[in-house]
Protein backbone atom coordinates (compact mmCIF):
# COMPACT_ATOMS: atom_id res chain seq x y z
CA UNK A 1 0.00 0.00 0.00
CA UNK A 2 1.31 3.07 -0.88
CA UNK A 3 2.28 5.24 1.80
CA UNK A 4 -0.29 8.13 3.05
CA UNK A 5 0.69 11.86 2.84
CA UNK A 6 2.60 12.77 6.10
CA UNK A 7 0.35 15.04 8.32
CA UNK A 8 1.01 18.67 8.42
CA UNK A 9 2.41 18.36 12.30
CA UNK A 10 4.00 14.98 12.98
CA UNK A 11 2.40 12.74 15.21
CA UNK A 12 4.10 11.71 18.54
CA UNK A 13 3.17 8.92 20.92
CA UNK A 14 2.16 9.77 24.27
CA UNK A 15 3.93 8.61 27.64
CA UNK A 16 2.41 5.00 27.18
CA UNK A 17 -0.75 3.71 26.25
CA UNK A 18 -4.05 4.96 27.28
CA UNK A 19 -6.58 2.71 28.81
CA UNK A 20 -10.34 2.26 27.66
CA UNK A 21 -13.42 0.63 29.28
CA UNK A 22 -15.22 -1.22 26.58
CA UNK A 23 -19.19 -0.78 27.15
CA UNK A 24 -20.87 -3.51 28.96
CA UNK A 25 -17.78 -5.91 28.69
CA UNK A 26 -16.35 -5.21 32.06
CA UNK A 27 -12.98 -5.64 30.42
CA UNK A 28 -10.54 -2.62 29.91
CA UNK A 29 -7.92 -2.16 26.77
CA UNK A 30 -5.04 -0.48 26.14
CA UNK A 31 -5.03 1.17 23.09
CA UNK A 32 -1.71 4.11 21.64
CA UNK A 33 -2.94 7.50 22.23
CA UNK A 34 -1.33 10.11 20.29
CA UNK A 35 -0.99 13.97 20.37
CA UNK A 36 -0.59 15.98 17.59
CA UNK A 37 0.58 19.40 17.76
CA UNK A 38 0.35 22.26 20.14
CA UNK A 39 -3.21 21.88 20.48
CA UNK A 40 -2.98 18.47 22.02
CA UNK A 41 -6.23 16.53 19.73
CA UNK A 42 -5.70 13.04 20.83
CA UNK A 43 -6.07 10.07 18.45
CA UNK A 44 -7.21 6.77 19.59
CA UNK A 45 -7.63 4.03 16.52
CA UNK A 46 -10.49 2.02 16.95
CA UNK A 47 -9.11 -0.72 14.47
CA UNK A 48 -5.55 -1.87 12.37
CA UNK A 49 -7.13 -0.97 9.47
CA UNK A 50 -9.60 1.76 9.45
CA UNK A 51 -10.74 4.60 11.81
CA UNK A 52 -10.25 6.68 14.71
CA UNK A 53 -12.06 8.32 17.79
CA UNK A 54 -10.41 12.13 18.11
CA UNK A 55 -10.40 13.33 21.50
CA UNK A 56 -9.93 17.00 23.03
CA UNK A 57 -10.91 18.91 19.93
CA UNK A 58 -13.65 21.04 19.42
CA UNK A 59 -15.48 21.28 15.97
CA UNK A 60 -16.93 24.78 16.07
CA UNK A 61 -13.33 25.46 16.27
CA UNK A 62 -12.33 23.14 13.58
CA UNK A 63 -14.62 24.76 11.86
CA UNK A 64 -13.12 28.60 12.13
CA UNK A 65 -9.09 27.70 12.88
CA UNK A 66 -7.63 26.52 9.67
CA UNK A 67 -4.50 24.72 11.50
CA UNK A 68 -6.86 22.67 13.80
CA UNK A 69 -8.83 21.95 10.35
CA UNK A 70 -5.73 21.19 8.54
CA UNK A 71 -4.72 18.80 10.94
CA UNK A 72 -8.24 17.28 10.97
CA UNK A 73 -8.00 16.92 7.73
CA UNK A 74 -4.60 15.36 7.68
CA UNK A 75 -6.09 12.85 9.67
CA UNK A 76 -9.19 11.99 7.73
CA UNK A 77 -6.92 10.82 4.70
CA UNK A 78 -4.89 8.72 7.03
CA UNK A 79 -7.64 6.91 8.78
CA UNK A 80 -10.04 7.07 6.30
CA UNK A 81 -13.37 8.19 8.58
CA UNK A 82 -13.14 10.34 12.30
CA UNK A 83 -15.34 10.46 15.25
CA UNK A 84 -16.40 12.88 18.09
CA UNK A 85 -18.21 12.76 20.95
CA UNK A 86 -19.77 15.24 23.24
CA UNK A 87 -19.68 18.04 20.18
CA UNK A 88 -22.70 20.41 21.27
CA UNK A 89 -22.59 23.00 18.25
CA UNK A 90 -25.06 24.66 16.15
CA UNK A 91 -26.56 23.42 12.96
CA UNK A 92 -24.75 26.99 11.40
CA UNK A 93 -20.65 25.75 12.39
CA UNK A 94 -21.99 21.70 11.50
CA UNK A 95 -22.34 23.47 7.51
CA UNK A 96 -19.48 25.42 8.41
CA UNK A 97 -17.34 23.03 9.46
CA UNK A 98 -18.31 20.50 6.23
CA UNK A 99 -17.89 24.00 3.73
CA UNK A 100 -13.75 23.96 4.86
CA UNK A 101 -13.65 21.25 2.59
CA UNK A 102 -15.73 22.46 0.23
CA UNK A 103 -19.08 23.09 -0.97
CA UNK A 104 -22.18 21.04 -0.11
CA UNK A 105 -24.47 19.30 -2.01
CA UNK A 106 -28.20 18.83 -2.10
CA UNK A 107 -29.55 15.40 -1.93
CA UNK A 108 -32.23 14.75 -4.94
CA UNK A 109 -34.53 12.50 -2.70
CA UNK A 110 -33.68 13.39 0.62
CA UNK A 111 -33.83 17.47 0.13
CA UNK A 112 -32.19 19.30 2.97
CA UNK A 113 -32.91 21.48 5.58
CA UNK A 114 -34.35 25.23 4.28
CA UNK A 115 -32.48 27.13 6.90
CA UNK A 116 -29.01 25.55 6.21
CA UNK A 117 -28.73 24.73 2.81
CA UNK A 118 -26.71 21.32 2.12
CA UNK A 119 -27.91 19.75 5.66
CA UNK A 120 -29.61 16.91 4.91
CA UNK A 121 -31.72 15.68 7.97
CA UNK A 122 -32.13 11.77 8.47
CA UNK A 123 -34.72 11.11 10.61
CA UNK A 124 -36.21 7.69 10.87
CA UNK A 125 -38.95 7.37 13.65
CA UNK A 126 -42.82 4.91 14.29
CA UNK A 127 -43.82 6.98 11.06
CA UNK A 128 -41.33 6.38 8.64
CA UNK A 129 -41.55 5.06 5.59
CA UNK A 130 -39.87 1.22 5.58
CA UNK A 131 -37.11 2.41 3.28
CA UNK A 132 -34.23 -0.19 2.67
CA UNK A 133 -31.60 2.00 1.19
CA UNK A 134 -29.01 2.91 3.91
CA UNK A 135 -28.57 -0.77 5.18
CA UNK A 136 -26.70 -1.70 2.32
CA UNK A 137 -23.04 -1.38 1.91
CA UNK A 138 -22.62 2.18 -0.62
CA UNK A 139 -20.16 4.94 -1.53
CA UNK A 140 -22.26 7.65 -1.23
CA UNK A 141 -23.62 8.94 -4.78
CA UNK A 142 -21.87 6.90 -6.95
CA UNK A 143 -24.87 7.10 -9.29
CA UNK A 144 -23.47 11.00 -9.85
CA UNK A 145 -20.73 12.02 -12.31
CA UNK A 146 -18.56 13.41 -9.78
CA UNK A 147 -19.99 11.65 -6.61
CA UNK A 148 -19.30 13.61 -3.38
CA UNK A 149 -15.96 13.59 -1.45
CA UNK A 150 -17.13 13.19 1.70
CA UNK A 151 -19.54 13.73 4.34
CA UNK A 152 -20.17 15.22 8.27
CA UNK A 153 -22.62 13.30 9.99
CA UNK A 154 -23.96 14.09 13.48
CA UNK A 155 -26.48 11.96 15.65
CA UNK A 156 -29.15 14.30 16.94
CA UNK A 157 -31.41 11.36 18.93
CA UNK A 158 -30.25 7.53 19.13
CA UNK A 159 -32.35 4.87 19.82
CA UNK A 160 -31.17 2.60 23.14
CA UNK A 161 -29.72 0.19 21.63
CA UNK A 162 -29.22 -0.43 17.99
CA UNK A 163 -28.48 1.98 15.26
CA UNK A 164 -24.77 1.48 14.35
CA UNK A 165 -22.82 2.16 11.20
CA UNK A 166 -20.09 0.17 9.91
CA UNK A 167 -17.42 2.34 7.30
CA UNK A 168 -15.19 0.26 4.95
CA UNK A 169 -11.66 0.36 3.80
CA UNK A 170 -12.32 -0.40 0.12
CA UNK A 171 -8.42 0.42 -0.09
CA UNK A 172 -7.63 -2.51 2.08
CA UNK A 173 -10.87 -4.47 0.06
CA UNK A 174 -8.75 -3.81 -3.44
CA UNK A 175 -5.44 -4.81 -1.70
CA UNK A 176 -6.30 -8.02 -0.04
CA UNK A 177 -7.87 -9.19 -3.42
CA UNK A 178 -6.36 -11.96 -5.41
CA UNK A 179 -3.87 -11.21 -8.13
CA UNK A 180 -5.78 -13.20 -10.97
CA UNK A 181 -8.83 -10.83 -9.63
CA UNK A 182 -7.11 -7.78 -9.74
CA UNK A 183 -5.52 -8.31 -13.26
CA UNK A 184 -9.17 -9.39 -14.26
CA UNK A 185 -11.01 -5.98 -13.91
CA UNK A 186 -8.01 -4.05 -14.54
CA UNK A 187 -9.57 -1.29 -16.86
CA UNK A 188 -13.30 -2.24 -16.16
CA UNK A 189 -15.55 0.39 -15.77
CA UNK A 190 -19.18 0.10 -14.05
CA UNK A 191 -22.22 1.72 -14.32
CA UNK A 192 -24.17 3.41 -11.32
CA UNK A 193 -27.50 4.08 -11.17
CA UNK A 194 -30.26 6.31 -9.02
CA UNK A 195 -32.72 4.78 -11.03
CA UNK A 196 -32.33 1.59 -9.86
CA UNK A 197 -31.59 2.28 -6.44
CA UNK A 198 -34.22 5.27 -4.81
CA UNK A 199 -36.08 4.82 -8.09
CA UNK A 200 -36.80 1.58 -8.06
CA UNK A 201 -39.55 2.32 -5.25
CA UNK A 202 -40.86 5.03 -7.35
CA UNK A 203 -44.15 5.03 -9.87
CA UNK A 204 -42.73 4.64 -13.18
CA UNK A 205 -43.57 8.08 -13.99
CA UNK A 206 -41.24 9.46 -11.51
CA UNK A 207 -38.42 6.90 -11.61
CA UNK A 208 -38.50 7.83 -15.29
CA UNK A 209 -38.05 11.65 -14.51
CA UNK A 210 -35.31 10.94 -11.70
CA UNK A 211 -33.51 9.33 -14.66
CA UNK A 212 -33.57 12.17 -16.94
CA UNK A 213 -32.30 14.30 -14.14
CA UNK A 214 -29.58 12.00 -13.01
CA UNK A 215 -28.47 9.42 -15.92
CA UNK A 216 -26.53 6.51 -14.94
CA UNK A 217 -22.75 7.20 -14.29
CA UNK A 218 -19.81 5.51 -15.30
CA UNK A 219 -17.00 4.74 -13.44
CA UNK A 220 -13.85 2.76 -13.15
CA UNK A 221 -13.98 -0.68 -11.08
CA UNK A 222 -10.38 0.75 -9.59
CA UNK A 223 -9.75 4.18 -8.86
CA UNK A 224 -6.69 5.63 -7.93
CA UNK A 225 -7.14 8.01 -4.44
CA UNK A 226 -5.70 11.75 -5.81
CA UNK A 227 -4.22 12.77 -2.29
CA UNK A 228 -3.00 9.66 -0.91
CA UNK A 229 -2.27 7.28 -4.28
CA UNK A 230 -4.10 4.34 -2.70
CA UNK A 231 -5.96 2.19 -5.24
CA UNK A 232 -9.46 1.14 -4.47
CA UNK A 233 -12.61 -0.65 -5.35
CA UNK A 234 -14.90 1.80 -6.29
CA UNK A 235 -18.02 -1.01 -6.62
CA UNK A 236 -21.36 -0.72 -4.38
CA UNK A 237 -25.00 -1.05 -4.12
CA UNK A 238 -25.45 1.57 -6.51
CA UNK A 239 -23.45 -0.48 -9.51
CA UNK A 240 -25.80 -2.46 -11.75
CA UNK A 241 -23.24 -3.66 -14.73
CA UNK A 242 -19.84 -3.43 -16.16
CA UNK A 243 -20.01 -1.46 -19.77
CA UNK A 244 -17.04 -2.83 -21.51
CA UNK A 245 -16.72 -6.37 -19.71
CA UNK A 246 -17.56 -8.08 -23.63
CA UNK A 247 -14.20 -8.78 -24.63
CA UNK A 248 -12.85 -11.93 -26.20
CA UNK A 249 -10.64 -12.90 -22.82
CA UNK A 250 -14.09 -12.23 -21.14
CA UNK A 251 -16.56 -13.71 -23.30
CA UNK A 252 -16.30 -17.54 -25.08
CA UNK A 253 -19.98 -17.84 -24.80
CA UNK A 254 -23.17 -15.77 -23.76
CA UNK A 255 -23.06 -17.39 -20.49
CA UNK A 256 -20.25 -15.79 -19.64
CA UNK A 257 -21.42 -12.58 -20.13
CA UNK A 258 -24.73 -13.22 -18.19
CA UNK A 259 -23.99 -14.57 -15.55
CA UNK A 260 -20.73 -14.75 -15.37
CA UNK A 261 -19.94 -10.87 -15.58
CA UNK A 262 -22.72 -10.41 -12.74
CA UNK A 263 -21.55 -12.87 -10.35
CA UNK A 264 -17.59 -11.34 -11.02
CA UNK A 265 -19.76 -7.88 -9.92
CA UNK A 266 -21.30 -9.34 -6.91
CA UNK A 267 -17.70 -10.83 -5.58
CA UNK A 268 -16.63 -7.15 -5.42
CA UNK A 269 -19.50 -5.89 -4.17
CA UNK A 270 -19.29 -8.62 -1.48
CA UNK A 271 -15.81 -7.52 -0.15
CA UNK A 272 -17.26 -4.54 1.82
CA UNK A 273 -18.59 -6.98 3.82
CA UNK A 274 -15.13 -8.81 5.19
CA UNK A 275 -15.28 -7.57 8.57
CA UNK A 276 -11.45 -7.01 8.80
CA UNK A 277 -11.79 -4.05 6.32
CA UNK A 278 -14.20 -2.18 8.55
CA UNK A 279 -14.86 -0.32 11.78
CA UNK A 280 -18.54 -0.17 13.41
CA UNK A 281 -19.49 2.92 15.59
CA UNK A 282 -21.78 2.99 18.28
CA UNK A 283 -23.95 6.22 18.34
CA UNK A 284 -24.77 8.73 20.95
CA UNK A 285 -26.20 12.59 20.97
CA UNK A 286 -23.98 14.78 19.78
CA UNK A 287 -21.64 12.10 18.65
CA UNK A 288 -20.25 13.00 14.55
CA UNK A 289 -18.47 11.32 11.74
CA UNK A 290 -16.48 12.74 9.25
CA UNK A 291 -15.34 9.99 6.58
CA UNK A 292 -14.06 9.87 2.94
CA UNK A 293 -16.64 9.26 0.52
CA UNK A 294 -14.00 8.07 -1.86
CA UNK A 295 -12.21 5.40 -0.20
CA UNK A 296 -14.84 3.91 2.08
CA UNK A 297 -18.03 3.04 1.86
CA UNK A 298 -20.74 2.28 4.98
CA UNK A 299 -23.74 0.27 5.79
CA UNK A 300 -26.42 1.93 8.64
CA UNK A 301 -27.68 -0.83 10.93
CA UNK A 302 -31.60 -0.86 11.39
CA UNK A 303 -31.32 -2.63 13.98
CA UNK A 304 -33.57 -0.19 16.30
CA UNK A 305 -37.29 -0.49 15.79
CA UNK A 306 -39.47 0.79 17.89
CA UNK A 307 -36.29 3.18 18.64
CA UNK A 308 -35.91 6.71 16.74
CA UNK A 309 -32.75 7.50 15.33
CA UNK A 310 -32.18 11.03 13.90
CA UNK A 311 -28.98 12.06 11.81
CA UNK A 312 -27.92 15.15 10.14
CA UNK A 313 -25.36 14.98 7.30
CA UNK A 314 -23.92 17.69 5.28
CA UNK A 315 -22.41 15.99 1.84
CA UNK A 316 -18.95 17.68 0.13
CA UNK A 317 -19.37 18.21 -3.60
CA UNK A 318 -16.68 16.17 -4.96
CA UNK A 319 -14.01 17.23 -8.03
CA UNK A 320 -13.38 14.82 -11.13
CA UNK A 321 -10.03 12.90 -10.90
Amino acid sequence: MPELAPPSHPLTEQENTMSIALPDAGVRLDVPSFRVGPRSIEVVPLTATIGAELRNIDLAEAARDAEVFAELRDLLLQYKVLFFRDQDISRAEHVALAERFGPLEDHPVAGSDPDHPGLVRIYKDLDSPPEHYENAFHCDATWRTVPPLGSVLRCVEGPPVGGDTIWVNMAEAYRRLPARVKEQIAGLRARHSIEASFGAAMPAEKRRELHARFPDAEHPVVRTHPETGEEFLFVNAFTTHFVNYHTPENVRFGFDYSPGQSELLNYLIRQAAVPEFQVRWRWTPNSFAIWDNRVTQHYAVQDYWPGVRKMERAGIVGADY
